[in-house]
């Protein structure tokens, strides 16, 4: 071979080689992600909501039943707010963004992140009114799938169905533990507060899960034909797992190792992870326990959960002695005829954690056919996400409006029904079928971001509303893509922006808590004032995240409350509102504010990135 050909080789192979890098944008996917996440939002919509077809729904939820009930995320391409799938949703939001909370920050997306884990758990916190309490659902499924409506035209019944003490659920009420868990762990960074709060649901219904047992569609009986519980062991040790991680309380780790096998943990052998069987999850999270060596005396119960874990590992990467998970011709998991791809993007999730877990502990994956290096289990579930973006034998993004071809005939009511905005007048049941759902045309609203169900097991799709296993997108088979995409996108080196939209739908980074405060503590020689932190905006400059954060002081006693003097720990930006003392990390109020009176607030805001700082009361009178 001459230079020149030798040249022209290395040419070929470097232009070969930005192809593969710049292949899909992550970033863009992960973007629109969060627009589905949007979409699917149900009660009273924020004013940076991007979504602008849609409109404020279920005002009502809860009325009839005297509960408040508004909120939460609608389940699919209907308008059932289904606690177990959506509990399962926050979860793997929430543990996307603690594993890669780098990644996402830098890719700019904090915000809408933590905004889409706070619509569901503020639903959950409203739906949890008595320790041994759990609303589970709003809407029934039958009433519901006779009407092809947007959610803004509501006509069907928005019973709401509960769990008690005399009706148990431990599956639901185990999962939203798990969520709530997952999500403190998520906000503690950023406001502490709410974290702390969720931990006392979170520790509630765990208690509550296990102390009155029983599958929740038993209790929940219109849920069966929808959500069908195939167990609460898994939920049960999930939850506990979930609660040793946010707490670090021994007694979780214990009972998750004491109930090992009564449970199945240890014994269950799965090829699914979903929103029905938790146990790869747990068998993962509790693997990091035992390769970080904090597992002392319960490190033989972790091997063997390790050893179920990697036997799914094994599973999906065709590894593991025939017992394999079934692979279309072009390389898709085939779990379930109904809406795979929720299957596929869950398990996904699962091996890029489970690969940076291997990694961190210089450890690789032992199967029977061979040992697996970390960053080839990673390879496998980037093929998954990117038969979803495209490479696949149809060419096709199943992930709608992301790239040149994806599905437009989506099983979606809102999609398929001109928006609200455009077409004021009411559709009806039965108009919505004749006139929408039947029509031949394109939907009129783009849902971007929506995972639809997926091809057939022989990679075979049909773009059609009334093929709902293939067409419907579900919140379980998006929320595991926002750790997912996160994580590749880190890896792709793609740069600049991620999703270019019509200027109707421009992104807000800004992320507006509300400021909730936890239960008081009444133990004696606490000092008497309770610190209410929320983050009011975030903004970027280059790549560093700046964000602004509110401190409100609460006096909680009887009595005024003079000369107070806080202390401020790892403050590294301005602060306003308060005045410093000549002792360092020391600050009081300002001087025009002499007294705080029972009842009555102050605060005061500093910016800086990262963290929280650390404020405590050093002295008062």
């Amino acid at each position: 071979m001459n230079n020149f050909n030798i040249v022209a080789c290395l040419i070929l192979l470097g232009f070969q080689a930005a192809i593969v890098l710049a292949e899909f944008n992550y970033g863009e996917a992960l973007d629109k992600t969060f627009m589905f996440l949007e979409a699917q939002r149900s009660g009273k919509l924020p004013f940076d909501q991007r979504v602008k077809w849609r409109g404020d729904s279920g005002l009502k939820d809860g009325a009839l039943q005297g509960v408040d009930l508004v909120g939460g995320y609608y389940d699919a391409g209907d308008h059932v707010k289904f606690g177990l799938p959506m509990a399962f949703s926050v979860t793997m939001l929430a543990w996307g963004t603690i594993e890669y909370r780098k990644e996402i920050t830098n890719l700019n997306q904090m915000g809408h992140t933590l905004w889409a884990i706070r619509w569901g758990t503020d639903y959950f916190i409203k739906a949890h009114t008595q320790p041994n309490v759990l609303w589970g659902q709003v809407g029934d499924g039958d009433s519901d799938h006779y009407c092809w409506e947007r959610a803004e035209d509501m006509t069907t019944p928005r019973t709401a169905y509960k769990l008690d003490e005399a009706h148990p659920g431990s599956d639901l009420a185990g999962e939203t533990a798990a969520a709530l868990a997952a999500a403190a762990i998520a906000f503690k960074p950023y406001n502490s507060s709410y974290s702390e709060l969720l931990l006392v649901h979170a520790k509630q219904l765990f208690s509550f899960a296990d102390k009155f047992r029983g599958l929740y569609d038993d209790s929940i009986q219109c849920a069966k034909q929808f959500y069908t519980s195939s167990g609460y062991s898994d939920e049960l040790l999930w939850a506990a797992t979930w609660l040793f991680r946010a707490t670090g309380d021994e007694h979780y780790l214990k009972y998750v190792v004491d109930n090992a096998v009564y449970m199945g943990g240890t014994g269950w052998a799965v090829k699914e992870f979903s929103w029905d069987n938790k146990y790869a999850g747990v068998q993962i999270l509790l693997s990091k326990v035992l390769m970080e060596q904090k597992g002392g005396a319960y490190t033989s119960t972790l091997k063997q959960y390790q050893a179920k874990a990697d036997y799914f590992a094994c599973a999906c990467l065709q590894k593991n002695d025939g017992y394999n998970v079934h692979l279309t011709p072009g390389g898709l998991m085939y779990v379930h005829e109904w809406n795979n791809l929720q299957y596929a993007s869950a398990a996904s999730f699962l091996l890029a954690v489970y690969s940076d877990y291997l990694s961190a502990a210089n450890a690789k994956l032992t199967c029977p056919d061979g040992q697996i290096q970390p960053h080839e289990v990673l390879n496998f579930a980037k093929s998954q996400a990117d038969y979803i973006l495209g490479k696949n034998p149809k060419s096709m993004s199943y992930l709608v409006g992301y790239g040149p071809k994806y599905p437009t005939h989506v099983h979606h009511r809102g999609a398929s029904i001109a928006s609200i905005s455009v077409l004021p007048s009411m559709v009806s049941c039965v108009q919505g079928f004749e006139a929408w759902y039947r029509r031949p045309e394109a939907d009129p609203n783009v849902i971007y971001g929506a995972l639809v169900g997926g091809p057939d097991q022989n990679d075979g799709f049909n773009d059609d509303r009334s093929s709902y296993e293939q067409t419907e997108p579900t919140l379980s088979g998006s929320a595991p893509l926002v750790g997912l995409f996160s994580k590749l996108e880190s890896l792709s080196g793609n740069k600049g922006p991620y999703h270019k939209r019509p200027t109707t739908e421009q992104p807000s980074q800004n992320y507006h808590h509300q400021e909730t405060s936890v239960p008081s503590t009444k133990s004696p020689g606490v000092p008497p004032v309770r610190f209410l932190h929320s983050i009011t905006n975030t903004w970027n400059v280059g790549k560093t995240t700046y964000y602004r954060h509110k401190v409100v002081i609460k006096n909680t006693s009887e009595k005024p409350i003079t000369d107070l003097k806080l202390v401020i720990e790892d403050l590294s930006g301005n602060l306003w509102g308060l005045s410093p003392t000549p002792v360092k990390n020391t600050y009081e109020l300002p001087p025009w504010l002499e007294v705080l009176n029972p009842g009555s607030d102050c605060s005061f805001v500093y910016i800086q990135e990262g963290p929280q700082a650390k404020v405590s009361v050093l002295s008062y009178q």
